[in-house]
């Protein structure tokens, strides 16, 4: 742990401990729908870590990461479902074949150098080919969707993930500071190095004798594999499971938008970037009901949200490139060796 915390400035550390002990102590004084919101700031916190990985820590662009969601989410949920398997046991199922098609996707891209906005498509490609396989697999379901038995009552069994929301929150809590701390210690080593080098130069970096097609698959791998966890997390959390709503692209940009604000290929960035655009989205959602019918509109405001979240994106292009958290830490004096990722 202290080599974790090397080199973090004391009012750095002092501002996590806050912000931490902040996040423990939310569920005790805020209300049902504030700990909903704050769940789904730690659901995107954790999936744009792992988006982060292979794009921020190895720079590899993926715009079909919904397709490791939905991996992790219907093998749990089914094995839950049919076999009556616990959700952390199918949680390994979930891992295993998303690591499996991370595996596929990155052989295939990397034996065959497809780089940039190419490899990008490729995962479109096979997250929509998925959609549609889903979409017409009975044994999940189809597009008539998987649907998980909810537990009666206040009925709290953390072994089958059945509760509320204050439960999920601490699970996600838990699942996203191992997280950070897992990508932290992954920018200090051998490991990390090596995927900074591919991302910065990759022909300098394989003419230093890194092993390129190595490194980018391990990247690729790790991070589907814990997409995975996060989907699993969404299923059961939500207790039903649709193709279009779990694989769509919708989904997978919508999973990337937070790393992107927040600042991508940093450690904070994901975090912070959820912690912005999750409430002002709940804001866009109040608005696009409340401003018609105040306005006397004939006409409602549907997409509001997502025309906000893209004003977000052309904002951080155009003023912020690195993202919010660079210059938040440069503001607060926050810096720290350039080794750390940070």
């Amino acid at each position: 742990m202290n080599r974790l915390l090397e080199g973090v400035p004391r009012h750095g550390l002092a501002a996590l401990a806050l912000v931490a002990a902040a996040a423990l102590a939310a569920p005790l004084f805020a209300s049902d729908y504030v700990v909903r919101v704050l769940l789904v700031v730690l659901y995107f916190a954790f999936l744009g870590q792992t988006w982060n990985i292979m794009m921020g820590f190895a720079g590899q662009l993926s715009l079909g990461h919904a397709l490791y969601v939905g991996l992790g989410a219907y093998a749990a949920a089914a094995l839950y479902v049919k076999f009556g398997v616990s959700p952390w046991l199918g949680m390994f199922a979930g891992v295993a074949v998303s690591g499996l098609v991370g595996l596929i996707i990155g052989f295939l891209g990397f034996r065959f150098d497809i780089r940039g906005v190419y490899f990008a498509l490729l995962t479109i490609a096979f997250a929509e080919f998925t959609r549609i396989l889903f979409d017409h697999w009975t044994w999940v379901e189809g597009s008539g969707g998987l649907f998980i038995p909810v537990a009666g009552g206040a009925q709290l069994d953390l072994f089958n993930l059945r509760g509320g929301p204050v439960m999920f929150y601490y699970v996600l809590l838990a699942l996203t500071a191992a997280l950070l701390l897992l990508c932290r210690a992954l920018l200090n080593s051998r490991l990390g190095y090596y995927w900074q080098a591919i991302r910065e130069d990759q022909e300098a970096a394989q003419a230093l004798g890194i092993n390129v097609f190595r490194y980018k698959l391990y990247a690729t791998v790790l991070s589907a594999a814990l997409t995975a966890v996060a989907g699993v997390i969404y299923a059961f959390m939500n207790n039903n499971l649709f193709p279009e709503q779990v694989f769509g692209i919708t989904n997978s940009i919508e999973l990337i938008l937070a790393p992107i604000v927040g600042g991508v290929g940093t450690l904070i960035g994901p975090l912070l970037g959820a912690a912005i655009l999750t409430p002002l989205g709940e804001v866009m959602t109040w608005l696009a009901e409340w401003l018609p019918e105040w306005l006397g509109l004939p006409f409602k405001l549907n997409g509001l949200k997502q025309v906000f979240y893209g004003l977000c994106v052309v904002c951080i292009v155009l003023f912020l490139p690195g993202g919010v958290w660079p210059w938040l830490r440069r503001l607060l004096r926050l810096d720290m060796r350039p080794a750390d990722g940070e």
